[in-house]
């Protein structure tokens, strides 16, 4: 019988990473709802930080009244939030994700500030429980890298887009360009002994090159494909503030860190000091440069 292994991966089969998809899959779906508590806390963090990319993609892919707007892997929901006054009166914001718990924070926010025209779903992005052409746009802020299948998932963007329809997908730059979350994820590595993510495992930088995405895009059939660089940096108060947001907000540290023992999360959280001195800006503080790449399409008029 194959061994598993709970440090850092949760139980898992023998070796790094989940052999089959839908074991992946699952895998990461319970990444994320472990971490939901702390997307719930932090959430308007989360929305300052993406302030300026949340306005960009929705400049760029234009929601007018009446539309109906799908955001996948939600996540607290400020993007969906965002957009539901733009499709006001008469359209429809559906905020999903594959997360329950992400999927009720999302309500729960949209309820509170008085969006009657959002509603959340739990969803799949790689299998998109909705009709064909449901929708005028989609909307992905730094969700699709996560997939365990993103051709998949780019192909089910392009069923659930109306002729016409506008798409607009954010996904992290290089590793080397927002060291705010590369420099946790080597500490990390080092501590463990092995690459952070796992080889094979999807991770915020799996779609980091702009050629790659545009590419996905292209050969899921949409067209007017353009990929822009948009910086989104990071300034903390101090270490402690970036440390404990970061670790809980990033799914994959916030598992690794359950798993170690006292005396690797030490070791671990000095390794991570170290790293970001050359970040230092003032008495404690932190600022980091962040690069997200937003790539923007839309369904042929002339449908399939």
């Amino acid at each position: 019988m194959a061994a598993t292994r709970t440090a850092g991966d949760a139980t898992v089969g023998e070796g790094a990473t989940p052999e089959r998809p839908a074991e992946l899959a699952a895998h990461l779906r319970g990444m994320w709802s472990a971490v939901a508590p702390a997307w719930a806390e932090h959430a308007s963090y989360v929305d300052g930080r993406s302030a300026d990319l949340t306005a960009a993609m929705l400049r760029r892919v234009a929601p007018g009244p009446g539309e109906r707007v799908l955001e996948l892997a939600c996540g607290a929901g400020g993007l969906s939030l965002a957009a539901a006054p733009l499709v006001a009166p008469g359209g429809e914001v559906v905020a999903s994700d594959v997360a329950p718990e992400m999927c009720a924070i999302a309500a729960a926010r949209a309820e509170a500030a008085g969006l009657r025209n959002v509603t959340a779903r739990v969803l799949a992005l790689e299998a998109i429980d909705e009709p064909d052409e449901a929708y005028d746009v989609v909307l992905c802020r730094e969700g699709l890298m996560f997939a365990v299948d993103p051709a998949r998932g780019a192909a089910e963007v392009r069923r659930v887009l109306r002729p016409g329809g506008r798409v607009a997908i954010a996904v992290w730059g290089p590793r080397e360009r927002n060291p705010w979350l590369g420099v946790a994820l080597d500490a990390a590595a080092a501590v463990l002994g092995r690459p952070m993510p796992p080889p094979g495992r999807p991770g915020p930088f799996a779609l980091s090159d702009a050629g790659a995405l545009a590419g996905l895009l292209r050969d899921a059939g949409l067209a007017d494909v353009a990929v822009h660089e948009h910086d989104v940096p990071l300034v903390a108060a101090s270490f402690d503030e970036w440390w404990a947001r970061t670790t809980a907000l990033a799914g994959p540290l916030a598992r690794v860190l359950a798993g170690l023992p006292d005396d690797g999360a030490r070791a671990l959280r000095a390794r991570a000091r170290d790293a970001v001195r050359p970040y230092e800006a003032g008495p404690g503080a932190l600022a980091f440069p962040g690069l997200t790449l937003l790539a923007t399409a839309s369904q042929p008029r002339t449908g399939r």
